[in-house]
C-alpha cells in the first residue's frame, strides 16, 4: 500500500510539472498531452473496484465460492433456498413456472431471498417469448404474452425489437428480476432444429445481430441485464441438449463466418453476460467435450480471440448433455477450469461447492468473484421492483399487437 501511495505522489509531481510546462508554453506537445492522459488513468481509482477489493479481502473462501452459483427451486415456498443460504451462501437464483404462484406470494419469495443476502443477488429467469416465458404462469395477474422472437425478426423493425425488450424488462421487474436469460443469438440455420427453432430472430447473421442488439438495449435501458445465448451457437443442431449432447461437425472457420457473428456484434456492443451452450465441436476441440466445459471454446476463442471481458455463465448444469457423462463435481470443476464465472443450476449444489473448494485455487476463484461483484455493484439494482400494473398493461399489449 505504501509503495502504491508513493507511486501516486511521484506521478502527481509529474502531472504538476507537465501542467506547469503547458502553462508556460502556448503549444503543449502531443507527447506531453498523451503522457498526462496516461498518468491520470494510473492515478484514477474506480470507487466500485476499491469497494470490491476491500470486500474480497474480508470474505471467506466459502463466501467467494458461493458467489459463483445461480440456484433454483422448483417449488413456490422459499424454505429450501433460505436454509441453503445459511450454510452455503450463493450469488443468485433463477425462477421457473413452479415459482410463479400469486403475484404477492411470488414477490415475497423473491424479496425474502434478496433480504437474506448481504451482497446484491442476481434474480434471473428465462423470458424469451413464445414457448419460453415464465410470467404467464402467475395465477392472479395476466402478464403480456410475448410472441416468438422469430416473428419479431420477420418485421425487420429494430425499434419494435427494442420495445419488446422494454416490455419484458418492465414486466420482469414487477417481481424483482434483474437479469433475463435472453436474447437467443443462435441462427435458425437448420430447419430440423426444433429445440431452438423460432426462439431465434432469424436465419441470417444480419437479422439476428441487429434485432438481438436492439432487443437487449430495450432490456438494459429499462433496468434488466441481458444474457446472450447459447455460445458458440446452437442453431445448427437437431438434438435437445436438455436430453443429450448435440455434436456439430464444423470448423472454427465455419462458425466464425456464421454462428459467431452475432456474438461478436454483442461483444463489440458491450455484452455483460454470455451463456455457454452444452454442445460439442470436435473439429475445434479435438473431442466431444461440451463447449461449456471446454477451455478451447471459452478461454481461447470467446475471451482471447473474440476479446470478451464480461461474465461467462453456463446453461443449466442439470441438463442431460452433461449429466449423462459427468458427475456434479466433475461438471463444476471442469467448467471453472475452462473459464466459466457463473454456474447455473448444479444438480447437487453442496457437492459442486465442495469440489470447487477442494480443486480450484483461490487465485482462480478470485478472478471470477471480482468480476461477479463488479458486475453486481455496477449494474444491479436490488430495489428495482415495479408496480404490478405493468403486467399486461395496455401500452405493452399495443406494442405486442404490432407483431404478426
Amino acid at each position: 500500500m505504501k509503495k502504491i501511495n508513493c507511486l501516486r505522489i511521484f506521478l502527481l509531481l509529474i502531472i504538476l510539472i507537465v501542467t506547469g510546462c503547458g502553462e508556460k508554453k502556448e503549444k503543449a506537445t502531443i507527447t506531453s498531452l498523451k503522457t498526462l492522459s496516461k498518468i491520470k488513468e494510473i492515478l484514477y481509482v474506480d470507487p466500485i473496484e476499491k469497494k470490491v477489493d476491500e470486500m474480497m479481502s474480508n470474505m471467506t473462501i466459502e463466501e467467494k465460492i458461493g458467489q459463483m452459483f445461480i440456484l433454483c427451486t422448483r417449488y413456490s415456498k422459499d424454505k429450501t433456498l433460505l436454509s441453503v443460504m445459511d450454510k452455503y451462501p450463493f450469488g443468485g437464483v433463477i425462477l421457473f413456472k413452479e415459482n410463479m404462484s400469486t403475484y404477492d406470494k411470488t414477490l415475497k419469495f423473491v424479496n425474502n431471498l434478496k433480504n437474506k443476502s448481504e451482497i446484491p443477488l442476481i434474480v434471473s429467469m428465462d423470458q424469451e417469448g413464445g414457448g419460453v416465458q415464465r410470467l404467464k404462469y402467475l395465477k392472479d395477474v395476466k402478464a403480456t404474452n410475448i410472441p416468438y422472437m422469430y416473428n419479431v425478426g420477420i418485421t425487420g423493425d429494430t425499434q419494435l425489437a427494442y420495445d419488446v425488450g422494454k416490455v419484458i424488462a418492465e414486466e420482469a421487474r414487477t417481481i424483482g428480476v434483474n437479469v433475463v436469460h435472453a436474447p437467443v443469438l443462435d441462427i435458425f440455420s437448420n430447419p430440423e432444429n426444433d429445440f431452438i427453432g423460432k426462439r431465434c430472430f432469424g436465419s441470417d447473421t444480419d437479422t439476428v445481430s441487429k434485432m438481438a442488439l436492439s432487443f437487449s438495449k430495450g432490456l438494459e435501458d429499462n433496468g434488466v441485464i441481458a444474457t446472450y445465448k447459447h455460445f458458440p451457437g446452437h442453431g445448427d443442431t437437431r438434438t435437445d441438449s436438455h436430453v443429450s449432447l448435440p455434436i456439430i461437425d464444423k470448423s472454427y472457420s465455419d462458425i466464425k463466418n456464421l454462428e459467431l457473428v452475432p456474438f461478436k456484434s454483442a461483444i463489440d456492443s458491450g455484452a455483460k453476460l454470455i451463456m455457454i451452450g452444452h454442445l460439442a465441436l470436435p473439429q475445434i476441440t479435438g473431442s466431444n467435450e461440451p463447449a461449456s466445459l471446454s477451455k478451447k471454446i471459452i478461454t481461447d476463442i470467446l475471451k482471447e480471440d473474440m476479446g470478451y471481458e464480461g461474465l461467462v455463465i453456463t446453461d443449466g448444469l442439470d441438463m442431460g448433455a452433461l449429466t449423462k457423462q459427468y458427475s456434479a463435481e466433475e461438471i463444476a470443476v471442469k467448467a471453472v477450469e475452462a473459464g466459466v464465472d457463473l454456474l447455473l443450476m448444479p444438480t447437487n449444489y453442496e457437492r459442486a461447492f465442495i469440489a470447487i473448494k477442494d480443486n480450484i485455487s483461490e487465485e482462480r476463484i478470485n478472478e471470477s468473484v471480482k468480476k461477479i461483484l463488479m458486475f453486481k455493484y455496477k449494474y444491479l439494482d436490488q430495489d428495482n421492483t415495479l408496480d404490478k400494473s405493468y403486467l399486461g398493461s395496455k401500452e405493452h399489449r399495443e406494442i405486442i399487437a404490432k407483431i404478426k
